[in-house]
């Protein structure tokens, strides 16, 4: 079985991608093989998936920026989010963390942070690993909102984030957690605000945004698992309901949230009601970021 991830090796989709897939090959006795197609903010991942021929051997993680979001900043996609997927089930939640480099950035909380990058306009970027993605919209978000100027670079993923954080080349991101446990657990990298309505068990020192002075700021992006539109429906609700049942495990959930996830599962009904639901709150988040198709 083929398992398509859109996003580098060793970024956050690619790590729980992984996890998943041992999952299932426990289960079910059959090789699950990830198979990495990089660029473009996922477009060429969920591109790859959309064609690949529906004989029920090529899944594929598909971030929900790539349904929700690109259709509002790409002019044109390699793929239709209604039409050319079948959907198996919600994997997980990945947390957004405010991060900056503890040894170029002096900062050591989100309103220390806003008031050093007032004072460096034209100075201050922040990366993330595509147009479009839940990444880049909360960057300029928080920039937006903490009122400083900041630049977007983007990279291929929180791998090539992460050292241009650490060499000081860009400054900021508000990126995946489970990219970042790590860095963030060495004292290399300084967590500043979760960006959920709760604090994170993991981090549990680590504010919410709201608690740090930006209210209203909780943005977990998530993502799914998708076939080919014409897969055959029994393999589709079989792998959907072998996910549900590995997932339910508590152990496993406490692995994940070690790891900066959160695990959730569903029908292959409840992730299309799930996307429904979603749809026009993200289509607000890209009008509030000021971001522009290409």
């Amino acid at each position: 079985m083929r398992v398509i991830v859109g996003f580098p090796p060793g970024g956050s989709l690619d790590v729980m991608t992984r996890l998943a897939a041992e999952q299932m090959t426990r289960r079910l006795g059959q090789p699950f093989v990830v198979e990495t197609r990089t660029g473009a903010s996922g477009n060429i991942g969920a591109e790859a998936l959309a064609r690949a021929t529906p004989d029920g051997y090529t899944i594929g993680t598909v971030s929900m920026h790539n349904l929700l979001i690109n259709p509002h900043l790409f002019k044109s996609l390699p793929y239709n989010p209604e039409r050319d997927f079948a959907w198996i089930s919600a994997m997980w939640d990945l947390p957004n963390v405010a991060v900056v480099a503890s040894q170029h950035v002096p900062a050591r909380t989100l309103q220390e942070f806003a008031e050093w990058a007032k004072a460096r306009p034209g100075r201050v970027s922040f990366g993330s690993s595509g147009v479009g993605t839940t990444i880049h919209l909360s960057g300029a978000y928080l920039a937006g909102r903490a009122g400083f100027e900041a630049q977007h670079v983007s990279f291929r993923g929180g791998a090539q984030t992460i050292p241009s954080l650490l060499s000081g080349d860009i400054q900021y991101a508000v990126d995946n957690l489970a990219s970042y446990v790590g860095v963030i657990q060495e004292g290399r990298i300084r967590a500043l605000a979760v960006a959920l309505p709760q604090r994170w068990p993991a981090l549990p020192d680590v504010p919410t945004m709201t608690e740090a002075g930006i209210p209203g700021f909780e943005v977990s992006p998530w993502h799914l698992w998708a076939a080919p539109r014409g897969t055959p429906q029994a393999v589709v609700d079989r792998i959907s309901a072998e996910v549900r049942s590995a997932w339910a495990d508590t152990a496993l959930q406490q692995r994940a949230i070690a790891m900066g996830a959160r695990l959730t599962g569903s029908t292959p009904d409840e992730l299309a009601a799930r996307l429904a639901k979603e749809k026009a709150v993200w289509a607000e988040m890209v009008k509030v970021s000021g971001a522009q198709p290409e």
